[in-house]
């Protein structure tokens, strides 16, 4: 866990907060359960994550017993640009939290009431723009025009995921 500083702290607290206010009505309605989650620490991921944007770690008791340790958001998160889409990521966190650990049908069904669908849906858009931060590469598709970003060049052992036209690199200076 990266700690965070004391502004960042106030951000993830506000988001967590927010989250409260979005859904205390419904999902969060058990005073024990607000309770629980105000008391989970919160932090931060590295920010050179590209595929995570949140994670809830859990802690093994030497009984076997899990208990929640922290909840970590991507530091992109807290951006303006993409604070909405973090209240997002610290709602589907605050589930994991409560014990639904798993993706299943009742951990999706809970997710889904989620009022912002527009922000719950920038998970792609948010992982393109973190890879996009991190690559040095664009692997283009000649054929179909589809482009990959990377860290480090193919040498042609990549084909493109849709046709199969062996992937060109391209510098990301050259590729824009």
């Amino acid at each position: 866990m990266v700690r965070p500083s004391q502004d960042q702290l106030v951000v993830l607290e506000s988001i967590r907060e927010s989250v409260f206010e979005t859904m205390g009505g419904s999902v969060l309605a058990n005073p024990e359960d607000r309770a629980f989650i105000s008391h989970v620490p919160l932090g931060l991921l590295r920010k050179n994550a590209t595929q995570r944007h949140g994670v809830t770690r859990w802690e093994r008791a030497p009984t076997g017993d899990l208990s929640v340790l922290t909840i970590e958001l991507h530091p992109c998160l807290l951006t303006a640009e993409w604070q909405a889409y973090g209240t997002f990521v610290m709602y589907h966190e605050i589930l994991h939290a409560l014990g639904f650990r798993a993706h299943d049908a009742e951990f999706r069904r809970l997710e889904a009431c989620w009022p912002d669908a527009v922000a719950a849906g920038q998970g792609k858009e948010f992982t393109r723009s973190m890879r996009m931060k991190r690559a040095s590469w664009m692997w283009v598709c000649s054929t179909c025009d589809r482009s990959f970003p990377r860290q480090r060049p193919g040498r042609g052992k990549f084909q493109c995921r849709s046709c199969g036209t062996v992937l060109l690199d391209r510098r990301i200076e050259d590729a824009q």
